[in-house]
């Protein structure tokens, strides 16, 4: 779907919230971008509405790219779609501002969901595996892209982030954006009315930890600081550019807190009214 014409401009907002409880967090020892030590090849951003016929099978389809080690996924869902008769849920004004800005960017004024960036460079559709998947490889060459380590670990009540410097520095930012890594809506009104839909990997928010000069980094956060119910996941990644100016994906880590079955998933009670 295309958005709506006059809606335009980049909000320079990111909403903030808190990441998981204490208990959640206890279970992690180490995560370092991924698993066993495996870098990951992409960082894979849907653009997503609850409000959109077409996203259901792009929302199916990054499940199973989360399942994928080799890659990192995580849905922006958007709002601008609100005004069709369905609000979505799990939307935030800032996943819309952040998807506008990939496209000014890019030059091109692509904005539509569902819509899938591959590490801040390519954009195709995002029920699209093949495309997906040829996305990751091009952006992947990249010498660049995906080439610095993250590394993530818990010691006692803190977080510890570590970006290690490797190769020429690229000026950018760091951000950490804590994840729910499946919730379950029951859509009331629009377009998908009656469907129950399962999101996954869902950005609740977005966290500046400071900005990347190309020497090595570190970040240590209380784990008080950014608690909140739903998040059980999160991602650290390091971009290019600025949050008005996002660029290619230097370097990402993704981190589960637990083990949950599929069967687990958060389930969110709306109005249907």
């Amino acid at each position: 779907m295309l958005p709506p014409s006059g809606v335009g401009g980049v909000e320079t907002g990111m909403l903030r919230c808190r990441l998981a409880s204490g208990p959640l967090i206890a279970g992690l020892l180490i995560a370092t971008s991924g698993l066993a030590g495996a870098e990951p090849k992409a960082l894979i951003e849907l653009f997503t509405s609850q409000g959109c016929s077409s996203c259901p099978p792009a929302d199916k389809l990054l499940g199973e790219l989360a399942a994928d080690p080799s890659l990192i996924a995580i849905s922006d869902p958007i709002d601008y779609w609100d005004y069709l008769g369905w609000k979505d849920t799990l939307a935030m004004p800032g996943h819309s501002a952040r998807q506008r800005a990939y496209a000014h960017v890019r030059g091109d004024r692509e904005v539509y969901t569902p819509q899938v960036v591959v590490n801040g460079s390519a954009d195709v559709l995002g029920s699209d595996r093949t495309a997906i998947e040829r996305a990751v490889v091009q952006t992947d060459q990249k010498a660049a892209v995906m080439s610095l380590p993250v590394l993530l670990s818990l010691g006692g009540s803190v977080l510890n982030i570590n970006v290690q410097a490797k190769g020429a520095g690229h000026p950018g930012e760091v951000w950490l954006c804590p994840l729910a890594r499946a919730m379950t809506v029951a859509i009331g009104r629009g377009e998908n009315h009656g469907h129950t839909i399962t999101y996954h990997n869902v950005v609740r928010g977005w966290i500046k930890l400071g900005d990347w000069n190309g020497s090595d980094a570190n970040w240590t956060i209380p784990v008080s600081d950014i608690r909140a119910d739903d998040i059980d996941a999160a991602v650290v990644m390091v971009q290019e550019g600025t949050h008005e100016k996002p660029g290619i994906i230097l370097g990402a880590a993704y981190m589960p807190f637990g083990q949950p079955s599929s069967s687990e998933a958060r389930q969110q009670t709306t109005n249907t009214k």
